[in-house]
């Protein structure tokens, strides 16, 4: 197999080994959702299987003999000489090395922009409990109480009644 071509077979097939597919599939919500990620799999394992397939193999090698004899030398060694003088030129990747440090930032971002949300999830996972404590105690607690857990608002109603405001 040709250096590029099998290089390409390995990355897709570790790849393949290295993609958590039902992890990812157990955060999918709604059911478009789902009919697109089951066509990627789908045309990702179907591609994967062409690369480990098709172009892992060596090509059988030529037997050059046999058409010499049913074609005749000179017209079989001019196509041989042909063929063995096709260079396929070697894949050069540029590609990668212009996104690698673009790449590399973004994931820089996304470990902070993680971390800001799992601190956001934390705010609103004690929002939570505070407000489900409030609602179970809601029922019996006195307005003294409800104001030592919010002493601003019992300085905005002190101050409402103090400059005889009323609302109206």
């Amino acid at each position: 197999m040709s250096g590029p071509v099998k290089k390409a077979a390995d990355v897709a097939f570790k790849a393949s080994k290295t993609i958590d597919w039902e992890g990812m599939a157990k955060l999918i919500v709604s059911d478009e959702a789902r009919k697109e990620f089951s066509a990627l799999r789908r045309a990702f394992d179907d591609v994967n299987s062409q690369l480990q397939t098709k172009f892992s193999q060596e090509p059988e090698p030529i037997d050059w003999e046999y058409y010499r004899k049913g074609i005749g030398s000179r017209i079989v060694d001019m196509y041989k000489e042909a063929y063995e003088s096709v260079e396929i030129p070697k894949f050069v990747d540029t590609v990668t090395p212009q996104y690698k440090p673009k790449f590399d930032a973004l994931l820089v971002e996304l470990k902070e922009a993680e971390k800001k949300s799992l601190k956001e999830s934390e705010r609103i996972e004690k929002e939570i409990a505070e407000v489900q404590e409030l609602k179970k105690k809601i029922s019996t607690m006195t307005a003294d109480e409800y104001f030592e857990k919010h002493p601003e608002l019992k300085k905005k109603f002190d101050d409402e009644i103090r400059n005889d405001y009323w609302g109206y």
